[in-house]
């Protein structure tokens, strides 16, 4: 009998999961991120029904997604880079816990690994100027292998409450140093999906807020097989 991946992690697993990280407010983050943030269960459900290729994470902070990937079973290789060291610090020391399923690197988004599987760039594009941001998108569609995909989750520019709500949270991670750059330019729907449609690749858009406040929505661009 095949045991089917978990798309979501339980509250006991959770708990498992932010135990690997030290000091109570970093494993507060992680519980109330793993709890309230939608992101992560849409990409598992995803790679999940996926080819089981490999996943470059750009711009993964201490890792997190990768962590639960691997508790959801769905995990097929991994490679997370940032150019924060010390989150990538962060996250290499919790992910001694599951042995090297977890590939850390801290690096700049120009200077991406040589990879072909699918990719991540989740709520990164917006710290970019409107200059790096199009180019950054054609050359990440060029590590997405036939049959994988580009999963981009960032919060466009509208005219909403949320689009106004996410500026300010945006303000307080980079008060707080939590950011150690701020926002420089929101894109709009079509900022995103244009370079990629050129690049040969078919996208998706659907609002990924769930509980949250926040003007964010999933772009998922597909290279056919």
């Amino acid at each position: 009998m095949t045991v089917r991946p978990r798309y979501r992690l339980d509250r006991s697993m959770r708990a498992t999961l932010s135990a690997r990280f030290s000091g109570f407010n970093q494993r507060q983050y992680v519980r109330g991120k793993l709890a309230g943030d939608p992101v992560y269960g849409g990409v598992a459900r995803l790679l999940q029904e996926s080819p089981p290729f490999p996943l470059l994470d750009v711009g993964c902070g201490i890792g997190l997604l990768g962590h639960y990937l691997h508790g959801c079973g769905v995990l097929r290789g991994y490679v997370g880079i940032d150019h924060d060291e010390r989150k990538i610090a962060t996250g290499r020391a919790a992910a001694a816990a599951i042995g090297d399923a977890l590939d850390l690197r801290c690096a700049d988004v120009a200077d991406l690994p040589d990879f072909r599987g699918h990719v991540c760039l989740l709520d990164v594009l917006h710290y970019l100027s409107a200059a790096r941001q199009s180019p950054l998108l054609e050359q990440l569609a060029g590590h997405v292998a036939p049959g994988a995909q580009l999963m981009i989750r960032n919060v466009l520019r509208a005219r909403h409450w949320r689009f106004h709500a996410t500026v300010l949270e945006e303000h307080v991670l980079h008060a707080t140093g939590w950011m150690r750059v701020g926002a420089d330019h929101y894109p709009t729907a079509q900022e995103v999906t244009a370079p990629l449609e050129r690049a040969g690749l078919t996208t998706t858009l659907t609002p990924l807020w769930g509980r949250t406040p926040f003007n964010s929505y999933l772009v998922v661009a597909r290279r056919p097989a």
